[in-house]
C-alpha cells in the first residue's frame, strides 16, 4: 500500500506553466489560456501554445490527458458535442475562431481533419475527393474538376495506385489506402492546416511509414498537428512536440530536445516509460 502511494505521488509533480517554447515567431495557430470543459468536468487546464506556419506539431502524452480533446478545439469540432464548452482565446492567421461570428463550415473548410479510423464516404473514389469541391464550389466545370481530383490524390500518393479505379467504392481500398483517400479529400479543399488524430493507430507499418512520408512532404504547403501515440512516430515527423499529462499542457520543445533531454521531469517519466 505504502509503496502505491509512493508512486502515485511521484506522478503527482505541480504544473506551474508550460516549460520549453510553446510560442513561435510566425504563428498560424495561437492558444492563449484555453479551457474546455465537459458539464461541470474540466478536461483541459489553461492551454498557451502557438504552431508555426509549415510546421508538424506532435502532441502526445497518455490516453486521456487531453490531446485528442485540445486538437479539435482547432477546427471546433467540440460544438459538435452539447455539453462540451471551450473558454480562451484561439487564433488563426490572428482571426479568433470562436468569434460569434466566424463560420464552422467555413473554419472546416481552412482547417482539414483526418480522423483516427479511415471514414471514406459511401461513394467512388472520385466522388469522395470531389466532394468537397462540389459543396465549395471550387470548380466551375467538369474539367477543373477532374483536374483537381487527380492533383489531389497525386498528392496523398494514391494516384497510381487507383487512377483505373476511379469509379470503385472507396471503402474497396485497404485501411492505408482509405486512409490516404481520406487525406486526398482533406487536401482537395485546399486548406492551411491538417489536423490528424491518431491517423495510423489502425495501419500496419508499412502503410504507417506511407502517411508518415506524405505528412513531411505536406508539411511543406500546410501546417499540421498530429496526435500520437506513437514516441517513434512523433520522433520522426514533428518539427516540435508538446507533452500533454491530466488536461495540462506540461512542456513545448523542439521534438529532439524533448526526447533527448527533456525539462520537466513528467515528460521525462513519460519517455522513459516509467508511466503512461
Amino acid at each position: 500500500m505504502t509503496e502505491a502511494i509512493e508512486k502515485r505521488d511521484e506522478f503527482d509533480v505541480e504544473i506551474k506553466g508550460t516549460v520549453g517554447k510553446p510560442f513561435a515567431d510566425d504563428p498560424k495557430f495561437e492558444s492563449r489560456n484555453v479551457d474546455v470543459f465537459y458539464g461541470d468536468k474540466q478536461a483541459i487546464f489553461d492551454v498557451n501554445l502557438d504552431i508555426a506556419k509549415n510546421e508538424i506539431v506532435a502532441m502526445i502524452g497518455p490516453s486521456g490527458c487531453g490531446k485528442s480533446t485540445y486538437l479539435r478545439c482547432l477546427n471546433r469540432m467540440n460544438d459538435t458535442i452539447p455539453i462540451c464548452r471551450v473558454t480562451g482565446h484561439i487564433k488563426l492567421d490572428g482571426e479568433d475562431i470562436y468569434d460569434k461570428h466566424q463560420d464552422p463550415v467555413l473554419l472546416r473548410a481552412r482547417v482539414g481533419m483526418v480522423f483516427q479510423k479511415a471514414n471514406p464516404f459511401p461513394k467512388s473514389i472520385y466522388d469522395n475527393v470531389a466532394y468537397g469541391a462540389r459543396l465549395h464550389g471550387l470548380t466551375s466545370n467538369k474539367t477543373e474538376l477532374d483536374d483537381l481530383v487527380e492533383k489531389s490524390l497525386i498528392r496523398a500518393g494514391l494516384f497510381k495506385e487507383v487512377k483505373d479505379d476511379l469509379h470503385k467504392p472507396g471503402t474497396g481500398l485497404s485501411g492505408g489506402q482509405q486512409q490516404r483517400l481520406c487525406i486526398a479529400r482533406t487536401i482537395a479543399v485546399d486548406p492551411e492546416v491538417i489536423l490528424m488524430d491518431e491517423p495510423t493507430s489502425a495501419l500496419d507499418p508499412i502503410a504507417t511509414a506511407l502517411i508518415e512520408e506524405l505528412m513531411i512532404e505536406l508539411s511543406a504547403k500546410y501546417t499540421i498537428a498530429i496526435v500520437t501515440h506513437s514516441m517513434q512516430q512523433a520522433a520522426r515527423v514533428s518539427n516540435r512536440t508538446a507533452y500533454f499529462h491530466l488536461g495540462k499542457l506540461v512542456e513545448v520543445n523542439d521534438t529532439d530536445s524533448v526526447f533527448t533531454n527533456p525539462e520537466h521531469q513528467l515528460t521525462e517519466n513519460y519517455i522513459t516509460g516509467r508511466f503512461g
